[in-house]
């Protein structure tokens, strides 16, 4: 039987932890900056987890 493929586009957008946590990027941080507040860019820094509706979606795109 063939193996399963992963997605690619979600394997690059989500980080899976050794505890098996699945994190990612808040959105809103790619462009447009400089009319945000320093107060939202900041906010919007570093990473979150999956909300919990998601996480089997994922975690089904990501082959596990």
């Amino acid at each position: 039987m063939p193996k399963q493929k992963t997605h690619s586009g979600i394997a690059k957008r989500v980080k899976v932890t050794g505890s098996g946590k699945l994190l990612r990027q808040k959105t809103g941080l790619r462009h447009r900056l400089e009319k945000k507040s320093s107060e939202l860019t900041r906010r919007l820094s570093g990473t979150t987890e999956v909300s919990k509706k998601d996480r089997r979606r994922v975690k089904r795109l990501l082959g596990r």
